[in-house]
């Protein structure tokens, strides 16, 4: 048991730099992502058949596409285009794409549980697409969407140790760090195993609060 602790104790400071980082990441494509999903979601549900059309081939391609292919591209294939891009700004720029496609779909799913009378109604009175969209629909949408989208950041928080893989010391980064050291590796992948559950743990807490709350509502 000393040893397990050991290993935490010993490295406290690789470890908090490397959740530190997982965080920021996070954060920051969870802000990303969220303000391009719901663009792309109020493209995926515009009256434009343009705009639906694009919105559309943008989540099928992105969801169709592994995250690990988002991130070489961005990489590796950005900086031949003479883009200056560090392997973190590529993370965060990776995470927001692949999860705003995911972000989209479960608004474009949360719009449809509103009936449509409502939207007919608004533009009845003259109201506009963006008008009906932001002042009538997405506010009753809420509490369809709030759940799945916890499920989306959820897993977006678990994808970030792909960043590992490129150059980005976060969490996922760790247990490569701590072979170099010598370290156990169980009990390595055993502390990073904790750290994430202390991170999920109260995304789980509050999207099953929310389901609790809304569905007493209904």
């Amino acid at each position: 048991m000393g040893e397990f602790f050991r290993v935490l104790t010993d490295n406290w400071s690789l470890y908090r730099e490397g959740f530190l980082n997982t965080v920021q990441l996070f954060l920051i494509a969870a802000v990303g992502s969220l303000a391009l999903g719901i663009f792309l979601g109020a493209m995926r549900v515009s009256p434009v058949p343009a705009m639906r059309a694009f919105g559309a081939t943008y989540v099928n391609i992105i969801r169709n596409t592994p995250l690990t292919l988002v991130f070489a591209f961005l990489v590796f294939a950005v900086p031949k285009l003479d883009v200056n891009i560090d392997y973190f700004a590529a993370a965060c720029i990776a995470l927001t794409v692949y999860t705003a496609a995911f972000i989209c779909e479960v608004v474009r799913s949360g719009v449809n549980t509103v009936a449509t009378g409502q939207a007919e109604a608004a533009r009845a009175l003259g109201m506009s697409f963006a008008q009906v969209l932001t002042l009538i629909v997405l506010p009753q949408a809420l509490r369809a969407m709030v759940p799945p989208m916890m499920s989306v950041f959820i897993a977006m928080l678990k994808n970030t140790t792909i960043a590992a893989g490129f150059s980005v010391l976060e969490a996922g980064a760790i247990p490569a760090y701590m072979a170099e050291r010598g370290e156990p590796q169980f009990a390595v992948l055993l502390w990073i195993t904790i750290g994430f559950l202390i991170l999920i743990l109260p995304l789980v807490a509050l999207q099953r609060f929310m389901e609790r709350k809304w569905r007493v509502a209904r």
